[in-house]
């Protein structure tokens, strides 16, 4: 079968066109035929070396973290899932990835694929929607009823949040460029403000709030000023680190360790 791979760290200029074995799934795996992947800032940081102490990788390695595609052969003790299904993944971060024509996959990381849209298209689901379900529910502990800032909501992360959060009953402001505004309140954002640092503070947005999503990368003194946002009682989270010239944050807040099961 075709895959990419590549067989030392560095620009895209690494990457090769290859043919590799086809792999066998093991017992809890699945072999996936991939429609799709995707790309993300982290596969760019793992092939340049950036991460290695925290995601090391085997070389050669197939890139593509998010999968799509429908499931073509089932390895023992796999329940649940069928051949033929159309399902989605995020991989684990270390593992063999997805810019290949069969992927090897963990069945627990599998999930049905949206039937709305096209599988390829689905490819661009898992990281990103796992960042924003995990940052408001897991880390930010929204509640129905709430007030939410999303900083950063125009973004693939930022528009996921935005509609998790509304779906949730939480009342939504997202802080994002003009252009974005009229695609967020579609989204059904109850208020949809420019960029934070362009404002003249909480009072001006409808703050504060009882949730703040931080989703742009800040240095420390503009994260302090972030604080001014948070109700009293409030909480706050943010995928971004706080210094503008560390690596951006490589994955969803509790992917890092281990591989997370998208929402259902």
């Amino acid at each position: 079968m075709k895959a990419v791979r590549y067989h030392g760290f560095g620009s895209a200029e690494v990457l090769r066109h290859e043919d590799i074995e086809r792999p066998v799934p093991g017992a809890g795996q699945v072999l996936v035929r991939a429609a799709a992947t995707s790309f993300n800032p982290v596969d760019d940081h793992i092939r340049a070396g950036a991460l290695t102490e925290m995601i090391p990788v085997a070389l050669p390695h197939v890139p593509g973290i998010d999968l799509a595609g429908t499931v073509a052969e089932l390895g023992a003790e796999v329940s649940g899932l069928e051949v033929g299904d159309r399902v989605v993944a995020m991989l684990p971060l270390d593992a063999p990835g997805a810019a290949a024509e069969y992927v090897l996959a963990p069945a627990e990381a599998l999930v049905a694929a949206p039937r709305t849209i096209e599988l390829v298209d689905a490819a661009a689901l898992p990281l990103v929607g796992l960042s924003a379900w995990q940052t408001l529910f897991e880390l930010a502990e929204l509640k129905p009823g709430q007030t939410v800032l999303v900083n950063g909501a125009g973004g693939a992360v930022g528009g996921l949040a935005v509609q998790l959060a509304v779906d949730a009953g939480a009342q939504v402001t997202a802080a994002a460029g003009p252009r974005h505004a009229e695609r967020l309140k579609g989204y059904g954002a109850a208020r949809v403000v420019g960029h934070l640092d362009l404002v003249e503070g909480p009072a001006a947005v409808g703050g504060p709030f009882q949730v703040l999503l931080n989703l742009v990368r800040v240095a420390p003194d503009e994260a302090a000023r972030l604080s001014r946002y948070v109700a009293d009682g409030g909480g706050a989270a943010s995928t971004a680190p706080r210094f503008p010239r560390s690596p951006p944050g490589p994955c969803a807040p509790r992917a890092c360790s281990s591989a997370a099961t998208p929402p259902s």
